[in-house]
């Protein structure tokens, strides 16, 4: 079914698109990393293709099988056309960078923050790309490859703990209202 959406694509974005295939209803698109925000533009306002629904953004690192070295992955859903569909694209180890998609999903906004912080991946025009998984402190990106195991992180003093209220502790101007 969802093989439309990948046809539309080649034909849309010819040499821009280097590879698509599918299996299971599982279609995957690979976009030259410069134009991935225009053809996420694209897949999200085409009436036929109407994509809606970010679901997840992550990164795969390939660290001495591949070159380039990371593919970023995105999820996407259309709701209306009930077509799912994997976008990529490449990024090398040299420049690990890949425009943000917040643009045009806002949606993804944490999303590519986690795939920065664990993967080291930066996402060019992402609104406030910092760590959201690790703390500030914390040296290099977890979930690469060559991270080793044994690595200490360095100590971080204490930090003054504020209180949030909650169903337990609520402020005494909000009791007995809705």
């Amino acid at each position: 079914m969802a093989q439309i959406v990948l046809d539309r694509l080649q034909r849309k974005f010819g040499a821009a698109v280097h590879a698509t295939h599918g299996e299971h209803g599982n279609e995957t698109v690979v976009v030259d990393r410069p134009r991935l925000v225009e053809v996420a533009e694209f897949l999200k306002v085409d009436r036929e293709l109407a994509f809606d629904m970010p679901i997840d953004c992550t990164v795969v690192d390939w660290q001495g099988n591949r070159e380039p070295r990371f593919d970023v992955v995105y999820h996407i859903y259309s709701t209306k056309r009930h077509h799912r569909l994997r976008l990529k694209a490449l990024v090398p180890e040299s420049d690990p960078t890949c425009p943000s998609l917040t643009s045009v999903w806002p949606g993804m906004n944490w999303h590519e923050r986690e795939a920065w912080d664990l993967y080291g991946v930066r996402f060019v025009g992402h609104p406030n790309l910092r760590r959201i998984l690790l703390y500030e402190e914390f040296v290099g990106h977890p979930l690469r490859k060559d991270y080793p195991i044994d690595r200490r992180q360095p100590l971080v003093s204490m930090r003054p703990v504020v209180e949030v209220p909650t169903q337990r502790n609520p402020p005494a101007e909000l009791l007995n209202k809705p």
